[in-house]
């Protein structure tokens, strides 16, 4: 079987070093870029199985890197590995289309477990091992799984990357009731729980697809329990 190819976009050797250790003696086939212009040449030279970003560099960020990744390939894995632990951070980061925000100081097993379960999960995909329906349909929403376009009573809404995750796996489990822990654990892909991202984001997706987004009528808050989405 072919070596995983793993490309780390970091500036700081000691860190593209230990990343690289970590991997390598996993199997895995890893690629440096000390900065962000280097690192968008070499994906655009190199098929990647995942990309491992730092935030702040000397040239170019993490998030402009991901962004451009974005643009081209909806499918790569992406990591952010970053010292930087605050929301707003990490949020932006997981806005963007990451799969994963890591904060340094780090696990090297916690990455290497990441990294294996992210390259699987894109595998299953690509292989049509997961069976991947075109659309998700729920009473006045569908949502586009080739174009991830969401729209209601067929009317375009523009969602962002994580907004896109959130609505999906309402969609995925229409009237279920899910604990903002629940929520954070299978849509952040975290076992902690961050009760200030949750609800800024179920605000921001009531402002764009409810009539009355102070009464809502589809993202319904169940107090003392979660959030259901109802259809």
């Amino acid at each position: 079987m072919d070596k995983y190819k793993i490309l780390i976009v970091e500036d700081d050797t000691s860190i593209s070093k230990l990343v690289d250790k970590s991997l390598s003696a996993q199997g895995m086939l890893v690629f440096q870029a000390p900065n962000g212009k280097n690192g968008l040449d070499m994906i655009s030279k190199e098929n990647f199985d995942l990309v491992i970003l730092d935030i702040f560099m000397d040239d170019i960020s993490g998030y402009e890197v991901a962004k451009e990744i974005r643009k081209h390939n909806l499918q790569l894995p992406i990591i952010f590995l970053s010292g930087k632990s605050q929301d707003e951070y990490i949020i932006k980061g997981l806005d963007i289309g990451a799969d994963c925000y890591i904060t340094k100081p780090f696990s090297p097993l916690v990455l290497c477990a990441e990294v294996k379960s992210k390259i699987k999960r894109h595998n299953e995909i690509k292989n049509n091992k997961i069976k991947m329906p075109e659309a998700i349909v729920n009473g006045p929403f569908r949502l586009d799984l080739k174009s991830y376009k969401f729209y209601k009573n067929d009317i375009e809404i523009r969602l962002s990357s994580k907004e896109v995750k959130i609505i999906k796996f309402f969609m995925e489990h229409p009237n279920q009731v899910f604990s903002k822990e629940e929520l954070y654990k299978k849509i952040w892909s975290d076992n902690s729980s961050d009760d200030n991202s949750i609800m800024v984001y179920m605000k921001y997706l009531r402002n764009k697809i409810e009539e009355v987004p102070n009464k809502p009528k589809y993202i319904k808050t169940i107090w003392g329990i979660g959030y259901q989405f109802s259809v």
